[in-house]
């Protein structure tokens, strides 16, 4: 299999907000530093420049107000793909869980989703808000975010998850 990027992330962002390393992940900084910064990515822009051969796929995608970003998290080193489990976000009051079970950037394929707000396009430059991939992240696919595409009703996440999102959307921002 040969991924080949349509694309590159240009922004502020020079640091993941984690690390990933030998025995797993770990938050730069401590808890309320990290989702200080994760909620800043909400108010950042970033561009995504599309390769110019690329340029005429994006013809209507301005009428869309979200779309979904896949990207390569290419700051994650080789040696962290091979983790099977790590701490959610590198907290250890979470228990381990398999990578697959986490959004953990330290997987077999450092892959990584997420569903932005389209602030404009110029030419092959999309501008975003709410992307956390970091300066310089090869961009492999980008498709529209249609909310009835995804499950609505009985969706189930972990306990968890559940307090790792209360935590980023605090209202103390």
């Amino acid at each position: 299999m040969i991924l080949r990027p349509v694309g590159v992330v240009r922004n502020t962002i020079k640091e993941p907000f984690l690390i990933a390393g030998d025995d797993g992940i770990a938050m730069r900084g401590d808890l309320d530093d990290t989702m200080r910064r994760v909620r800043e990515t909400e108010e950042e822009t970033s561009e995504i420049i599309i390769n110019m051969d690329l340029i005429e796929t994006l013809d209507g995608i301005e009428d869309y107000s979200h779309l979904t970003v896949l990207y390569w998290a290419h700051g994650v080193p080789e040696k962290s793909r091979i983790l099977t489990r790590v701490h959610p976000m590198g907290r250890k009051d979470i228990p381990a869980t398999g990578v697959f079970g986490t959004c953990s950037p330290a997987r077999p394929n450092p892959v990584l989703m997420t569903v932005v707000r389209l602030c404009g396009r110029n030419g092959n430059v999309l501008e975003v808000a709410d992307l956390d991939a970091i300066d310089g992240s090869p961009v492999i696919d980008i498709k529209p975010y249609v909310r009835d595409f995804f499950p609505q009703h009985d969706v189930k996440i972990p306990e968890w998850m559940q307090q790792i999102q209360r935590e980023v959307n605090r209202s103390d921002r």
